[in-house]
This record gives structure tokens, sequence and C-alpha cells, in this order.
């Protein structure tokens, strides 16, 4: 296994350590694989993570990410996020990453700074790192995020209690 190989697969493995599993998880995906299905989207082969953030609020805090590309030596990551009505990534920033998130499906409350926004199919953001950000959906949402390098320990969230990152220090 290469470098790249081995770095993307650390940061799975960190990933999973705030992820739902057994029944849980085989539940969320169903339901996230139905909505996908009526969107007529096309998935990566890839095991999506169902994440909680460790805080077992999979509801209300959540989200579940397929990683299309975490490619280190090339300086880029692209994954598809999705949301379900009401649930929300939490707040944190980046050290490091740069993202720019773009609404595939559904809408979503992205609030960056402090200031909400909604934002519909088709439209873009980009979060510099050191800026703080969150979203929610406005309904079952799926963004893209493109961006440098994912990093879990690069993420600092508000929540002390999410148990990954620079908070868990």
């Amino acid at each position: 296994m290469d470098q790249n190989a081995r770095h993307n697969m650390d940061e799975l493995e960190k990933g999973l350590e705030i992820s739902l599993t057994g029944e849980p998880r085989a539940r969320v995906l169903r339901r996230a694989a139905r909505q996908l299905a009526s969107w007529g989207v096309a998935l990566p082969p890839v095991g999506p993570l169902v994440l909680d953030f460790g805080l077992g609020r999979f509801q209300e805090i959540g989200l579940v990410e397929y990683w299309i590309a975490n490619e280190a030596e090339a300086g880029y990551c692209g994954k598809y996020l999705f949301v379900f009505d009401g649930q929300t990534c939490p707040t944190h920033r980046h050290g490091a990453k740069t993202e720019t998130f773009f609404v595939v499906h559904g809408n979503v409350r992205m609030t960056l700074d402090g200031r909400a926004q909604d934002m519909a199919p088709g439209e873009v953001l980009r979060v510099p790192h050191g800026r703080s950000h969150s979203f929610t959906g406005i309904g079952p949402a799926l963004l893209l995020e493109l961006s440098t390098p994912c990093e879990i320990d690069d993420n600092e969230f508000s929540n002390p209690a999410i148990p990954i990152g620079r908070s868990a220090e």
C-alpha cells in the first residue's frame, strides 16, 4: 500500500471513531439510499461514514459522508455530504483546510462566522481555513465538498464534547 493510500485509510479510521455502527448505521444508510436514489445520484464505491460526532444524537447532529477522494499527495479531497431534514453538521473550523461547498440537491442553512444564509441547488460557498462554519438540512440535502486534503485532526469543534480534532486535546 502506498503512502497516500495509507494516509487515506488512517483518516477514515479516525472518522469511524465517531460513526454509528451496526443496525443504527444500517437503518440510516437505508433511509439515505432511498432519498439519494429518488434524486438519481450515483455514489462512489466506498463505505460511507455515518457520523454522530460521538454525541449519540445523530438525528440532530450528524451527517453521512461518502469520500470520493482524499489525495494528500495531489492536494485535494472530494466528498458527498448528506444531511436529513433538520440535521446539523456541528460548528467547527480548520487550521489548514479550505473547503468549497456545492449544493447538489435540497436546501441547507449554511452558517459562516455566525452569519446564516440559506443555499439552494447550484449555489457555492467557499470557506477559507480558520473560518467557523456549520450547515443544517432544510429538508434532506446533498452537498459536494471540494477541499484541500482531509485531516481529521485539523478539525476544531466548538463543542468540546466531540471527541476528535483539536477540541479533544
